[in-house]
C-alpha cells in the first residue's frame, strides 16, 4: 500500500498506453514505456538501440555494430535472455522505489511476487484498432490491419516465452478491459475504481 503500481498489457492499438498516460496523469505518478529501454541501457551501458530492436521481440540479433566485443552467447550475437534479465531488473528498481506504471514488457510477471495494485490488460475491437492505427501512423487499411497482426503476435510470443503463460488471456491478470466502451478517460478511471474497491488503492489516492 505504500507504493501505487499498475502493470498495463495491451493490444496494438487498443489504446493501451494513452489508458496509462491518464492514469499516471489522474494519480500523479510516472509512467514508463519506453523510458524503460533508456534506463536499461543506462544501468547496462549498452546502446538503446540494441534494446530498442529487441523490444518485446525474442529473437537473436546482430550486435557487431554496437559492441567492440560479444556480450552473452553467441558469436556476435546477443542473447535475448540477457536482455529480458537486464530490463526485467530495471522494472524490479524501478518498482521498488517508487511509484509507477508500467507499460508491457512482462512486468506483471516480472513483479509477480510484489503486491502490485493491479495487473490490467487493455484491449479493443479489431474495427476500432485498425482504425486508430490508420489515424495515427497515416497508414492505409491493408497495412494498419498488418501492422496490427504481427505486432500483436510478437507481443504474444515474447510474453509466452518469458512468462510461461498466455498473453492477453483473463486469468492472467487482475482485470481486463476493452478501451472502446468508456473511452480512454472513462477506462482510466474504471481501472482506479476497480483498485479502490479492491482494497488496492486508498480513496484520494
Amino acid at each position: 500500500m505504500d507504493k501505487i503500481i499498475i502493470n498495463v498489457g495491451r493490444q496494438f492499438g487498443s489504446g493501451g498506453k494513452l489508458v496509462a498516460l491518464a492514469l499516471g496523469k489522474k494519480l500523479g505518478i510516472p509512467v514508463y514505456d519506453n523510458e524503460l529501454i533508456t534506463k536499461a541501457a543506462e544501468s547496462s551501458g549498452f546502446s538503446p538501440d540494441v534494446f530498442k530492436i529487441k523490444d518485446e521481440k525474442r529473437n537473436l540479433f546482430p550486435v557487431s555494430s554496437f559492441f567492440a566485443t560479444p556480450f552473452g552467447s553467441g558469436k556476435n550475437f546477443l542473447n535475448g535472455e540477457n536482455l529480458f534479465l537486464i530490463q526485467s531488473s530495471v522494472i524490479r528498481e524501478t518498482a521498488e522505489k517508487e511509484s509507477a506504471i508500467i507499460v508491457g514488457r512482462c512486468a506483471d510477471y516480472i513483479l509477480r511476487d510484489m503486491d502490485c495494485t493491479v495487473d490490467v490488460f487493455i484491449t479493443a475491437p479489431e474495427e476500432i484498432r485498425i482504425k486508430r492505427i490508420m489515424e495515427r501512423m497515416n497508414l492505409n487499411r491493408e497495412k494498419a490491419e498488418d501492422l496490427m497482426e504481427k505486432t500483436d503476435r510478437k507481443r504474444e510470443t515474447y510474453y509466452n516465452y518469458y512468462t510461461f503463460g498466455n498473453w492477453g488471456v483473463a486469468s492472467n491478470y487482475d482485470l481486463c478491459v476493452d478501451s472502446s466502451i468508456l473511452g480512454i478517460e472513462g477506462t482510466a478511471e474504471y481501472i482506479i475504481d476497480f483498485a479502490r474497491r479492491a482494497g488496492k488503492l486508498k480513496e484520494g489516492e
